[in-house]
């Protein structure tokens, strides 16, 4: 499931400008900051990360909780939950929209997407790409065993950070790489960890070339998918003239995205494609099984998905896989109390790795992750950090 997420948490016209390429983070303008509103926006990055980690323990939790000890039958289907939760998102993201634009949220739709259909096109590229990536890990998952996968798909992190340096044209010190692979097999170890009690099912005849093959796509799918949100979200727009266009709003934006997740989930659920989940299972209706607790479950996804957008926007990628590892750690700790989980080595030795990777990573933010730009005097080159200290 894709939260793509991503995703302007107060105002419509915000984004990020820059005087140089419109793909590239303005690193002058935010030199030019003082002190006081480098800070304050900081502060902002933290929350944000902060609720994104609350919000993925939550649904980690919840999920477990709502699914554990009930019957196959009870269980609703996880298509049906997907397209519920992307036209929650749909009508959460139109409602921001209008609140953002006064009212005028049909002016908004009639200017962004019926005016403007290629510009809206733009958006459909991330959501086939998650397509694509899910559809490649019921692959990958059919062909490697599980703690292999789980190793590998972690690589996804690193995979961000390239795609970033390409498409964005960040730069990261050695130090950074070294964090994000460590935070990747630290991720992987508390990942083994809580699985290491589960029982294999009967693999079958496997490949693990196209196993491996799969999960590498699916990585990069994942990653470029992200990247390029982000990359839309935050580029500066020009009228044919060159002068500079107010830019489609995020909630706008997630809006196009939430559209066309609702289409792919429809698709998916009007042909069933065989590396579903519940592919083979009895049909089942449509809100079968939505209790209380899976309604929770839509809206968190939902809301989550909409917090996605703020981090990619406000941060970036990197920042928010460095969030996800956090939340492995938050969400394995909080089922040792709760669902009675036994505390492991792997998963201490995993949490000490991700956590140690993150302050790292976090530490060599104000002096390393910037954009690769020229400047031409002292104050441009000024490094800004990116979160608080």
């Amino acid at each position: 499931m894709s939260a793509a997420p991503s995703k302007d948490q107060s105002q419509q016209g915000e984004t990020t400008t820059t005087s140089a390429s419109p793909s590239k983070p303005s690193q002058q303008d935010s030199s030019k900051m003082s002190p006081s509103s480098q800070k304050a926006a900081g502060t902002f990055k933290l929350l944000l990360l902060g609720l994104m980690v609350a919000q993925n323990s939550s649904v980690v939790l919840l999920g477990r909780y709502s699914r554990s000890g009930k019957p196959q039958e009870d269980m609703f289907n996880i298509n049906h939950f997907v397209l519920t939760t992307e036209l929650v998102k749909l009508v959460m993201s139109c409602m921001l929209e209008f609140h953002a634009t006064q009212g005028g949220l049909f002016h908004s739709i009639h200017t962004n997407i019926l005016a403007n259909p290629l510009d809206a096109l733009k958006i459909s590229v991330p959501a086939l790409l998650y397509l694509i990536q899910n559809t490649l890990l019921y692959v990958a998952l059919s062909n490697l065993s599980a703690p292999l996968f789980q190793v590998t798909y972690q690589a996804k992190l690193v995979t961000t950070a390239v795609v970033s340096v390409v498409l964005l044209n960040r730069s990261y010190v050695v130090k950074q790489w070294i964090c994000l692979v460590a935070l990747s097999m630290g991720v992987a170890t508390v990942v083994l960890g809580e699985n290491k009690d589960k029982e294999e099912k009967d693999a079958g005849e496997q490949s693990l070339m196209t196993g491996l093959i799969a999960v590498t796509i699916a990585c990069f799918c994942s990653a470029f998918a992200g990247v390029y949100f982000e990359k839309v979200l935050k580029k500066a727009t020009t009228n044919a003239d060159g002068t500079p266009k107010q830019p489609v709003s995020m909630w706008m934006r997630n809006v196009q995205l939430a559209f066309f997740s609702v289409m792919i989930a429809v698709g998916k659920d009007m042909f069933r494609f065989n590396g579903d989940a519940d592919a083979d299972a009895t049909p089942k209706d449509f809100f079968h099984g939505f209790d209380a607790m899976a309604w929770i479950l839509v809206l968190l996804q939902a809301g989550g998905g909409l917090l996605v957008a703020a981090v990619i926007k406000y941060a970036d990628n990197v920042l928010k896989g460095l969030a996800t590892g956090v939340s492995v750690v938050v969400a394995t700790m909080l089922s040792m109390p709760l669902f009675g989980t036994q505390p492991s080595v792997q998963f201490a030795v995993g949490a000490i790795v991700i956590l140690t990777s993150v302050f790292f990573f976090s530490n060599d933010l104000p002096t390393s992750c910037q954009t690769k730009q020229k400047v031409d005097d002292a104050s441009s080159r000024e490094k800004v950090p990116m979160l608080p200290k």
